[in-house]
């Protein structure tokens, strides 16, 4: 196929057609290495093509260089831009150079960046103009970096919203109330969370159960679900105030756009595209939207009235709740679940206890339960090496000692017997389905008999409380409390007594 293609093009049959199908071949990397065995070197083909009189066939050329990243390509591709008059093409020299070492254009791109940036947009230059810009920006971005901007607004007054699990939002509104001495009328209790408005975000920073802290900016907490118009009220809002008043240094500021709607795939991308294009224009380019090293975010959700709600994450605050957790293993849960639980299961939990994880993963469980309630001693036993090798790494970075054994816990032997098991049991994922599931349920049960003391704890956290229910009192175990922990995945929380 390759062979082909290459003799057509060479031939100049349909030669457009064929650069597409070469670029469709290559992407399997053999048969790219059998395209660059076939080319040997003589690139006089694919250079002269970039001088085709038809616009399309140059831009897929262009690209066809880029996919294969050769630093030959590089000047002839710059020529090729600096001649190109159709503005459609002009971005596609500029992704196939993104390949390449092109650090020794960087003056040059800033000044074309400069140039592009003074010229009038309307409706059918608008599109190309904004697209050459984008690129060029990655092109600049990818070789200086990013320089953030030094965060210095922990005592800015600030309208905040604490993104929490929806079951428990109150957990999160305690701890503030005992951190902040809150009159807890002041914190508005959301749907997915806690609104509030403090200047002591030093102190808030610290609670380990919300899941994402965010803001609210005066003059953009709503927008039209329109991307002219989203633009419009973000740029003429006081968000520019409100990142200069929390930053040391001046603009450029650079962000990136998530939007949360039940709108497709595709037409989200195009959304955002247009949204982050329009933002960097009417901010003269104190915004510029980047796909990496970015400041902040500036997330929409579409809300029921088919308007978004517009709230600011800041990247430029950094969160050392969980600095400690190097390592995860795809089946790791997420640390904010780990405190939560810890928080909901605090008063069954006894200080100086001896505890046992028998799935304990990467050891998050454990970390978060010695922060609360300080053990004895602790145990993490789980049958995966690399989640063992992880758990210690982890448990070195929090300062903390937990012992852990790389094991079957079915196959585990201990001198003595545990006050507490807190885990959180295997779920059916992957390879394992329900019956090897609910066989490891019986298991556990029958095992943690044998180390568990007569007056002992289990804190489960679990995706099959049905398994649970029925397995338990069989065991002589009871259940003194469920909680749920998330209706859309039937997790739940239980806490048992031998």
């Amino acid at each position: 196929m390759i062979k082909q293609c290459y003799k057509e093009i060479q031939e100049k049959n349909d030669v457009r057609q064929n650069l597409s199908n070469l670029r469709k071949e290559i992407k399997d990397e053999e048969e790219k290495e059998k395209f660059i065995e076939l080319l040997d070197g003589e690139y006089e083909t694919l250079l002269t093509l970039l001088q085709h009189e038809d616009a399309k066939t140059r831009k897929n050329d262009a690209l066809l260089m880029g996919d294969l990243g050769f630093q030959e390509f590089l000047e002839p591709l710059y020529q090729a831009y600096c001649k190109e008059e159709q503005l459609f093409i002009k971005s596609a020299y500029l992704q196939a150079m993104k390949q390449m070492d092109y650090r020794n254009y960087i003056d040059i791109f800033k000044n074309k960046m400069t140039e592009l940036s003074q010229i009038e947009l309307n409706d059918s230059n608008r599109k190309h103009i904004t697209e050459e810009m984008r690129i060029l920006s990655d092109l600049l971005v990818t070789i200086e970096g990013v320089k953030m901007h030094p965060f210095i607004g922990s005592h800015v007054m600030s309208d905040i919203m604490l993104m929490t699990n929806r079951r428990h939002i109150d957990v999160t509104l305690q701890q503030l109330k005992e951190i902040l001495t809150l009159d807890t009328s002041k914190a508005k209790m959301m749907n997915a969370g806690i609104r509030i408005t403090e200047n002591c975000l030093d102190k808030i920073l610290p609670i380990r159960t919300y899941q994402e802290l965010l803001f609210l900016v005066n003059g953009m907490k709503t927008c039209e679900m329109n991307p002219e118009a989203a633009a419009r009220t973000i740029v003429e809002s006081r968000l520019m105030d409100f990142l200069e008043t929390r930053h040391r240094g001046k603009a450029p500021f650079y962000f990136r756009v998530e939007l949360k709607s039940k709108m497709p795939l595709d037409r989200k991308s195009i959304f955002t595209k247009k949204l982050s294009a329009q933002i960097e224009q009417l901010s003269n380019r104190a915004l510029i939207n980047t796909t990496s090293q970015y400041e902040f975010e500036i997330r929409l959700i579409e809300n029921k009235e088919g308007k978004c709600n517009v709230l600011v994450k800041l990247f430029t605050i950094p969160d050392e709740r969980f600095s400690y957790r190097r390592e995860v293993v795809p089946t790791s849960m997420k640390p904010t679940n780990a405190a939560l639980l810890v928080a909901l299961a605090k008063e069954y939990m006894i200080e100086d206890a001896r505890v046992l994880d028998p799935f304990c993963g990467v050891g998050t469980m454990l970390i978060e339960r010695q922060k609360v309630v300080p053990a004895n001693t602790s145990y993490g036993i789980d049958i995966m090496p690399a989640a063992i090798e992880g758990a210690r790494i982890n448990t070195d970075a929090s300062g903390q000692i937990i012992h852990y054994i790389n094991k079957n816990y079915f196959d585990f032997t201990h001198e003595y017997l545990f006050d507490e098991i807190f885990t959180n049991m295997p779920f059916a994922i992957g390879h394992k389905t329900e019956d090897e599931i609910y066989e490891i349920y019986e298991q556990f049960f029958e095992k943690t008999a044998t180390h568990l003391e007569q007056n002992g704890t289990i804190i489960m956290y679990t995706h099959n409380r049905e398994y649970v229910r029925k397995l338990a009192p069989k065991n002589a175990y009871q259940i003194i409390r469920e909680i749920e922990i998330n209706i859309r995945e039937e997790t739940f929380l239980i806490i048992m007594k031998k």
